[in-house]
């Protein structure tokens, strides 16, 4: 195969890493042309374009990913690196074709289900938990390192060198793609021309959310998902936004920020949620995420002072810990065959809030007139004089109200996770768990439900 050695996760890391290093220097010129170019209706806009950008993502990764098992996964990795890095170099050129193109880039902006796919071809079942954690490791490093560094060039040489440098960083990473990755799909799976056919029911977003009202346990998992991952989605696309502009934050300060909660967010999904995983279990994990979730949204929705969403931010890497336990729930409620199809559901779902939660989060900072009349551009992150600003403008004593929407949305996830059972894979897999225990000698008669063990932490496979 044409590429530099055999296929490897390695490969698709380098991919991941260079495509949102180079997003990353972005992030606070971003925030600057965002709100020079849409100076009244700031969060709206900003809204608006990531939630057509997420809802397009939605639409189009199933097709792209049906493409890509039929066609190969190497071309596919150039096609959305290159209209995902697309409108970098327009920062500059025309800020409204910049904005306009990365809507219309959604479309095409679904690196990281191909990046899977290609990790999937290349490992052991075995293997592909610890794979697709290294890759979403490298996403979290990259963005750790790449906005304090894009602020730094942006204050000292300007924010030109930056997108200069951020498009050069693209390149790169498409050069890579055509030199140095080799194709992953075994050729006897692919047809000998590109001509080949695809059914509607693989290029279908809506297949994996009409098998959800199937299975119960399967049901509460989704709406838990849903309702979580709403707010998340919605505050990720404009929280940093809502520091450099509301709270007074400097471009150092949020690069900072951001470098900060990415650290501990590593260290809480690998070190602290083992020792969760071990000691409390699977569903009473999930539950104690959510419920620092929700500490971290309404923190944030009352929180006036940059201490305060310093503090709420270190909340905020303990609820990072949801997704990882949800998904190791969803991989024991499923049979074997069938985890692609269940953790398709949850990936579907996860889409839909990308469009859904930066729209919405728009919406309502519009309807509670949060907009800034001019920029602030604070020389240290206290900020003080802007926030008072603010306050006097708007009459409010919560100065983020789509943060406290947020926290209910995910008190009623915390409330529907509830229901969920905890060893929901006796009914599934029942003579499956009893052949495990009988192969590895444990004579001992069923425990009652009150001392039964994780089945996830006593599988050694897992």
């Amino acid at each position: 195969p044409q590429g530099i050695g055999s296929p490897s996760v390695y490969h698709a890391v380098i991919v991941i890493f260079l495509e949102f290093f180079a997003w990353g220097l972005l992030t606070a010129p971003t925030l600057v042309v965002l709100h020079e170019t849409f100076p009244k209706h700031t969060f709206l806009m900003n809204g608006l374009i990531q939630g057509v950008k997420g809802l397009l993502s939605f639409l189009s990764a199933p097709l792209i990913g049906a493409l890509s098992d039929v066609w190969g996964r190497k071309s596919f990795l150039l096609l959305t690196v290159f209209f995902t890095c697309a409108p970098i170099p327009l920062m500059k050129i025309s800020p409204w074709w910049y904005f306009a193109v990365i809507s219309v880039s959604g479309v095409f902006a679904v690196t990281f289900s191909v990046v899977f796919a290609y990790v999937a071809d290349i490992t052991q079942e075995h293997e592909r938990s610890m794979a697709y954690g290294l890759v979403s490791a490298t996403f979290a490093a990259s963005l750790v390192t790449s906005p304090a560094i894009g602020a730094y060039l942006g204050r000292v040489y300007g924010d030109s060198l930056v997108v200069v440098l951020a498009t050069a960083i693209a390149l790169l990473d498409i050069c890579f793609i055509l030199v140095a990755v080799p194709e992953s799909l075994p050729e006897k799976m692919r047809p000998a021309s590109w001509g080949a056919p695809i059914s509607w029911e693989q290029a279908d977003p809506f297949a994996s959310l009409k098998k959800v009202g199937q299975d119960s346990i399967v049901l509460l998992i989704c709406i838990t998902v849903f309702l979580s991952y709403l707010p998340e989605a919605g505050q990720y696309s404009s929280f940093f936004l809502y520091l450099r502009q509301i709270m007074g934050f400097s471009s150092e300060s949020v690069a900072a920020f951001i470098a900060v909660l990415g650290i501990l967010s590593i260290i809480a999904q690998t070190i602290v949620l083992s020792l969760l995983m071990r000691s409390i279990g699977n569903k009473n994990t999930i539950l104690l995420g959510l419920g620092f979730q929700i500490l971290q949204l309404a923190w944030y929705g009352f929180g006036s002072e940059p201490w305060m969403m310093w503090a709420a931010g270190a909340v905020a890497a303990m609820s990072s810990i949801t997704f990882p336990a949800v998904s190791a729930l969803v991989s024991r409620t499923a049979d074997a065959d069938q985890q692609g199809v269940v953790q398709g559901m949850i990936t579907g779902i996860r889409g839909l809030c990308n469009g859904l939660g930066p729209a919405l989060y728009g919406f309502i900072f519009y309807i509670f007139h949060v907009e800034l009349n001019e920029l602030p551009m604070p020389e240290s992150p206290s900020g003080g004089s802007v926030i008072t600003q603010y306050h006097l403008q708007q009459n409010s004593i919560i100065p983020g109200p789509p943060f406290l929407f947020g926290a209910c949305s995910v008190l009623l996830a915390l409330l529907v996770a509830l229901f969920i059972p905890e060893h929901t894979n006796l009914n599934v897999r029942s003579s499956n768990w009893k052949k495990h225990c009988g192969s590895h000698g444990h004579p001992h008669s069923p425990q009652a439900p009150g001392e039964a063990k994780e089945p996830l932490l006593q599988d050694t496979n897992v």
